[in-house]
């Protein structure tokens, strides 16, 4: 997804990206990317080898059984390959040193799908570099190996100085013979040509200069950006001070915070709840007083503590009648399972929800809510992602009035929000 999303960006100026935060994570140089492409044209003259020669050096490896992402394959004067960023296969065939026809077809079914007039491809990892660029970077990687393995020995750090060594080297040969190795990522400062503490090159980087940028639910989203490059340090560090790594691996890295609004050109922040940054950053506020929906904001109800339980049995069974469904939150695992278990034993269909419940089961119980398998789902956090259900009329808020992160004015919008 990352080649097919590079390639559009450089091809094309409609294109519409959905990514995660993983958009701010170090990729490669978007101008040696841009500039290793191999442009071939029907009816004009190449060299067979030649392109075989340049597919090479795009990182494309030549597989004639099996033909995957990333492979091509020679038989006679017809060359198949496989794009990184592509479902279906390039076919070129040539008459003699002349590109003869060029065909898109189906993998699959080997049926012709167009018939372009030229084919651009792009390099099959984005980590490339020309001869003179990665023989400057292998001179670096083996300089800061040199003294790395002094600090190590000096240290009496022994084991750490030999499995430093081994990888390193055993990735240094790699380059030279194939030009690129495993986890060549960690070297992309060396690659780049950058000096420690510069930004890498991320997928924000492809895009031209006038692109907008859309933050959904930014109020989660904005402390994410924040939090990747301290996270991603720490554990980085780990591998390098244990030999595994180089410190240079530690510039493969997230943008700081700063780095990333450096590179956003204009934004809008989208949130039921916006926060500080998001507010105090605006030029102009848009609320969306009527949803597309046409649904209407639920009515709040704030109901005394004393007979809660004996309120809420009342009001689930008004809304189970109608064939509604209710979530009901709580403010710890242990309040959740015994209000869960006091439920049942009142003839309720209820379950409950909480962290130790792992992904896949988490699933199921939305979706056995959905069918109606059960009436009530008793949560703490639910807040997280794949609670809008429809089926649900009636959102039971226990301890509202209490201090904490799940009891926040943001928390409590959000979650009341689940009733839409």
């Amino acid at each position: 997804l990352r080649h097919s999303t590079t390639a559009a960006l450089l091809t094309r100026r409609d294109v519409i990206v959905v990514a995660s935060v993983s958009c701010i994570y170090g990729m490669g140089d978007p101008d040696e990317y841009k500039g290793h492409l191999l442009e071939l044209h029907q009816g004009v003259d190449y060299d067979q080898q030649s392109i075989l020669r340049r597919l090479v050096d795009l990182q494309y490896e030549r597989n004639d059984t099996a033909l995957g992402r990333g492979n091509f394959r020679v038989r006679g004067d017809t060359i198949e390959l496989h794009p990184a960023y592509e479902e279906c296969v390039t076919r070129i065939e040539m008459f003699g040193d002349t590109v003869d026809r060029i065909t898109v077809v189906d993998p699959v079914t080997g049926e012709t799908l167009s018939s372009p007039s030229e084919v651009v491809v792009f390099p099959a990892t984005h980590y490339v570099a020309g001869e003179e660029r990665m023989r400057a970077a292998i001179e670096r990687i083996e300089a800061e190996l040199a003294s790395r393995l002094e600090f190590f020995n000096s240290n009496g750090k022994l084991l750490e100085a030999q499995r430093l060594g081994m990888r390193t080297r055993y990735d240094i040969e790699m380059i030279q013979e194939m030009g690129y190795c495993n986890g060549i990522e960690n070297y992309s400062m060396h690659i780049d040509g950058r000096s420690f503490g510069e930004p890498p090159f991320t997928l924000l980087d492809y895009f031209p200069d006038d692109y907008l940028l859309v933050i959904d639910e930014s109020h989660v989203a904005v402390p994410q950006l924040y939090g990747q490059f301290a996270g991603d340090r720490a554990r980085k560090g780990t591998l390098v001070e244990h030999g595994f790594r180089l410190p240079s691996a530690m510039e493969n890295r997230p943008l700081r915070f700063e780095e990333t609004l450096e590179r956003v050109n204009q934004c809008i922040f989208m949130s039921a709840t916006p926060a500080k940054f998001e507010l105090q950053n605006s030029a102009q506020v848009v609320e969306q007083i009527v949803r597309p929906t046409g649904l209407v904001d639920p009515e709040v109800i704030v109901k005394p503590t004393k007979g809660q339980i004996d309120d809420i049995i009342v009001n689930v069974r008004q809304r189970v009648e109608k064939g509604d469904r209710v979530l009901i939150t709580t403010l710890t695992k242990k309040m959740a399972e015994d209000l869960t278990e006091y439920l049942l034993e009142q003839g309720l269909r209820v379950r409950y929800l909480h962290s130790n419940i792992d992904t896949i089961e988490r699933i199921e119980i939305l979706r056995a809510l959905r069918l109606g398998e059960f009436d009530v789902l008793v949560g703490i956090n639910l807040l997280r992602e794949g609670l809008d259900l429809p089926e649900v009329s009636l959102v039971a808020i226990l301890d509202a009035d209490k201090e904490g992160f799940l009891r926040s004015e943001t928390s409590l919008i959000q979650t009341i929000g689940r009733a839409a």
